[in-house]
């Protein structure tokens, strides 16, 4: 029994712009933007915990402007090893993020107790919690890009 199913390539120009999964990589920059800026202007309390946090949100933050660079360049050339590429970048990104967010929420919760001791104190906490939830939005984005990668990838 044979199947001639259509070939799902991956867009290119400003047509990334227009496709669903594609499209994700607008809300990928804000999210991830966000966490990047957030923990930085904070002062970081656990530098492993958010030194982490930083590489992940730096590293996705590059990567995806490279490879949206690269698709409105049409520099993939409608091969299918690049819908591969994608695939495994996004599921990368996927867990990455997701490890990113729980060390994040994790460093935010080691210093709810020194909030309390001064006023600054608590405006970082505040800003701890705003990283941590733009932390799993952005992981939340990069889940969706990763199962609709995964869809075309296997209908390729």
């Amino acid at each position: 029994m044979s199947s001639t199913a259509a070939a799902v390539s991956l867009p290119s120009g400003f047509s990334v712009l227009a496709t669903f999964p594609d499209l994700l990589f607008i809300p990928e920059f804000v999210f991830g933007g966000l966490v990047w800026i957030l923990v930085a202007s904070t002062r970081v309390h656990f530098p492993i915990l958010q030194g982490w946090v930083m590489f992940v949100s730096v590293f996705c933050f590059t990567l995806s402007t490279l490879l949206m660079l690269l698709y409105f360049c049409g520099a993939h050339g409608g091969k299918a090893a690049w819908v591969a590429v994608d695939a495994f970048y996004h599921s990368m990104a996927a867990l990455f993020y997701l490890s990113a967010a729980v060390l994040q929420a994790y460093a935010t919760l080691l210093a709810r107790d020194t909030a309390t001791l001064f006023a600054e104190g608590f405006k970082i906490y505040q800003e701890d919690i705003a990283a941590v939830v733009f932390a799993f939005l952005a992981t939340l984005m990069y889940v969706i890009h990763k199962g609709f990668s995964l869809l075309r990838w296997k209908s390729s």
